[in-house]
C-alpha cells in the first residue's frame, strides 16, 4: 500500500476509534462493486430507457407506463443475484464493533441489511427495491412475490387487500423523499462527530446535503469516492479509492486500534 494511502487509512481508523458517534453515508459507488450498474453511467438504465417513464406522475396517470415499468423490472432482472461486497461487510462490522451510529444511504438494493447492518440503523433516502407498496392502503409486499406474479403472466399486479395500485417502494422522479426518513437522517447527521461518505458523488439533491449538515454541526468529514465531489475541498480526509478495498483496510485498522479508544 502506498505510504500516502496507508497514512490516510490509519488516520480514518483513528478518527473512527476516537469518535463517539460515526455516521456512514453511501451512494452508488458502493453498489457498483456488487455488480449493480450506476443508473446514470454509460450502459446504465437511463441510457437505455426514457427517464420520463419513471416519473411518479406518469406512473399514476398511465396504465401503459405501469405495464412497461413492471416489464422492465422482469426483463432487466434488477438486483438479481447480487451480494454484499467488502464495503458493505466492513460497514456492518463497524456496527458489530460498536463503532457506528447509523448508515444513511442513497442506494435501494438492501445490501447493507444483507451484510449485517440492523434495519433500524439503515436510513434509505430513496427507498428499497425489496418491497412493493400499495398507493391506496399502504400495504407492503415482498418484491419476489410480485415478480412471481409478473413471471406468471400478470401485466399489472394489484393489492390483494384493496385492489389498489402497486408501486416499487422506491422514490420516483417528482416524488418527495420519505419525510420521516430524511428528518431522522438529518438529525443523526447533525448529532454525529464523524461523517464518512463512501461511493457518492454528492450531486443528487436533497440527499447530498446530508454531509454538509454534519460538517456545519462540527463533525469531521471523510470522503471515499473515485470521482470528484463538490465537497472535496471541505473534507478533512479525501481518498480517491474504491469503496470495498478501502473500507476493508480501514476497518481492519480499527480492530487493531480499539485498545486505544478513549474512555
Amino acid at each position: 500500500m502506498p505510504h500516502d494511502l496507508e497514512s490516510k487509512v490509519n488516520a480514518v481508523a483513528d478518527l473512527i476509534v476516537q469518535s463517539s458517534k460515526t455516521v456512514v453515508f453511501t451512494g452508488a459507488g458502493v453498489s457498483t462493486e456488487s455488480g449493480i450498474p450506476d443508473f446514470r453511467s454509460p450502459g446504465g438504465i437511463w441510457s437505455r430507457f426514457d427517464p420520463d417513464d419513471f416519473t411518479i406522475h406518469k406512473f399514476i396517470a398511465s396504465r401503459d407506463t405501469r405495464k412497461k415499468q413492471w416489464r422492465i423490472l422482469v426483463e432487466e432482472g434488477l438486483f438479481q443475484d447480487v451480494i454484499p461486497n467488502d464495503a458493505h461487510r466492513a460497514i456492518a462490522e463497524m456496527e458489530r464493533l460498536g463503532m457506528l451510529d447509523c448508515v444513511i444511504t442513497q442506494n435501494i438494493d438492501d445490501l447493507h441489511q444483507r451484510a449485517g447492518n440492523t434495519r433500524h440503523n439503515v436510513f434509505e433516502l430513496h427507498g428499497n427495491m425489496r418491497w412493493v407498496r400499495c398507493l391506496n392502503c399502504g400495504g407492503q409486499y415482498p418484491m419476489e412475490e410480485i415478480k412471481a406474479l409478473l413471471h406468471g403472466g400478470t401485466e399489472e399486479p394489484a393489492c390483494r387487500e384493496c385492489r389498489g395500485m402497486l408501486k416499487p417502494d422506491v422514490v420516483f422522479f417528482g416524488e418527495a423523499l420519505p419525510a420521516d426518513t430524511i428528518d431522522e437522517a438529518v438529525r443523526r447527521a447533525r448529532a454525529c462527530e464523524l461523517m464518512i461518505v463512501v461511493g457518492s458523488s454528492l450531486v443528487v439533491q436533497p440527499a447530498a446535503f446530508i454531509p454538509a449538515y454534519a460538517q456545519e454541526a462540527g463533525a469531521s468529514l471523510v470522503i471515499i469516492n473515485k470521482g470528484d465531489t463538490p465537497y472535496d475541498r471541505r473534507a478533512d480526509i479525501r481518498m480517491h479509492e474504491s469503496a470495498g478495498e478501502t473500507m476493508h483496510a480501514i476497518v481492519t485498522k480499527v480492530t487493531t486500534a480499539l485498545p486505544r479508544r478513549r474512555p
